[in-house]
């Protein structure tokens, strides 16, 4: 094991060298190390004579927090341009032969890039934040508890990971370094966004949710990393001198596979369709496992935490609860608010939305809007429970009927999207990415528009007309 690491070691060890002997790359990160938490602190200094003014003590114990996570999320971002040339910047310096001729493998070859990517990064980050603290011991500032700074210094290595190696991946794929620098943005912009949803967990001291946003960014990190090794080809990297937008190709690579050779609608369902079903008969199994793990959590859930709540609610409070939803509403004009239109347009937005989480992380946050969809009806179900409810005959009367339709239609559109995420992140010999990404769309389009929507359709006429008569029936 160690003899196969020692090369990475080696290209490691030669890139580090370059870059600490630059001064061209020494000097921004030195700034932003020694600088930025100066700027911080004052801004830290600013905010808590602020907040001090209406007794805001809960935001100032996460204010320091807080600035720790962007002090260390800036370094990064600097230090991704060294990541995004890492491959093609050898190619526009000419150095990029010899390296691959050497005698490794690509696995070896793209971690020992990897690893540099991710060191120079991190070093900036670590000692910028040690800084930081040092200024704050001399200051009167809450320091964060032992939990919060090791969750931050993970979530600080997380967001360097997942940064670089979406950035290696882009250099992988890039002919040029211009073409790579532009493409960072949608490196940095996506991490800024998740670091908006992390500072509200941040703030709002949930450290349960903080562990799983460090596993979840963890999670999508290796994903690309394996996306990386998958895809990368020394020939790819030798044969191509400058990209160009062929709308006609991509046209045409999608439509063959989605028309897979049928000459009339029913051929195309028995074939193309079929072929697509079949290929994620294995998601949709596992997808039917976390349907099941989902409602449990969801009752669980409900189950552990609401008890809490009604114990500190008044006995009148619980009784006009009950006594609300023991009562018939009014069904009438149920059927024009929720017509069949509506439900359709929303069912299938919803599917839509876990596609294109799903898009954008390699399935992870499609499944996780998918489990969220589901446990919905475990936790309906621990609510009707506490309140002393039966929740069967309204579950057969208000969920069943359509239920049949849209959760399957639910199921099968996202196991569409995992099986794209599957299909991404595994090797595809004489494939490009690009022709990998286009092939499984247009499976995912084929489910949608053969299965999915027609079972919303269906669903949704279900919902908005028989429903209804059902749940008045069962109420009264």
């Amino acid at each position: 094991m160690f003899t196969k690491l020692k090369p990475v070691w080696l290209v490691a060890g030669r890139e580090l060298k370059d870059q600490f002997r630059d001064w061209r790359v020494l000097t921004p990160m030195a700034i932003l190390i020694f600088c930025f938490p100066i700027l911080m602190n004052e801004f830290a200094k600013q905010t808590v004579n602020f907040l001090n003014q209406y007794n805001a003590n809960l935001i100032l114990e996460r204010l320091v927090p807080f600035s720790i996570m962007i002090i260390g999320f800036f370094p990064i971002t600097i230090s991704l341009v060294v990541a995004l040339e890492s491959f093609v910047g050898e190619k526009e310096r000419g150095t990029i032969e010899p390296m691959l001729s050497a005698p490794l493998d690509n696995w070896q070859l793209y971690f020992g890039k990897l690893l540099v990517g991710v060191i120079t990064p991190l070093i900036a980050s670590y000692l910028s934040i040690a800084f930081y603290l040092v200024m704050i011991t001399r200051q009167d500032l809450v320091m964060p508890s032992f939990i919060t700074l090791v969750q931050l210094i993970l979530l600080t290595t997380a967001h360097a990971t997942l940064m670089v190696s979406a950035a290696i991946v882009i250099s992988v794929q890039s002919t040029t370094v211009k073409a790579a620098n532009l493409l960072a943005s949608f490196i940095v912009i996506p991490v800024a966004i998740l670091m908006q949803g992390e500072a509200v967990m941040l703030f709002w001291g949930n450290d349960q949710v903080l562990w799983l946003a460090i596993s979840g960014v963890m999670i999508i990190s290796l994903l690309l990393i394996r996306v990386g090794i998958a895809h990368f080809q020394r020939e790819y990297l030798l044969g191509r001198e400058i990209d160009t937008i062929n709308v006609g190709w991509l046209w045409r690579t999608f439509w063959k596979n989605f028309i897979g050779g049928a000459n009339s609608l029913e051929a195309w369902y028995v074939h193309s369709l079929g072929s697509a079903l079949r290929r994620i008969v294995p998601a949709i199994l596992f997808l039917a496992v976390v349907a099941v793990v989902s409602v449990w959590l969801g009752h669980a859930w409900v189950m552990q935490n609401i008890p809490q709540v009604i114990a500190k609610s008044s006995p009148e409070d619980i009784q006009k609860l009950t006594a609300g939803v023991r009562e018939m509403p009014n069904l009438t004009n149920l059927e024009a608010k929720l017509n069949a239109p509506f439900l359709f347009m929303n069912n299938t937005r919803a599917v839509a939305i876990i596609f294109l989480a799903g898009l954008f992380s390699f399935s992870v946050l499609g499944v996780l809007l998918y489990m969220v969809n589901i446990a919905l009806m475990g936790g309906l179900f621990g609510v009707l429970q506490l309140l002393g409810i039966s929740p069967w005959p309204l579950f057969l009367a208000g969920v069943v009927p359509h239920g049949v339709f849209e959760i399957p239609a639910l199921m099968i559109g996202s196991a569409a999207m995992l099986y794209m995420g599957v299909v991404i992140v595994t090797p595809q010999t004489g494939k490009s990415m690009g022709e990998v990404i286009l092939e499984s769309l247009a499976d995912w389009t084929k489910v949608f528009l053969g299965i999915v929507v027609p079972l919303l359709a269906i669903a949704a006429v279900i919902e908005a007309y028989l429903t209804p008569l059902l749940l008045a029936w069962v109420l009264k």
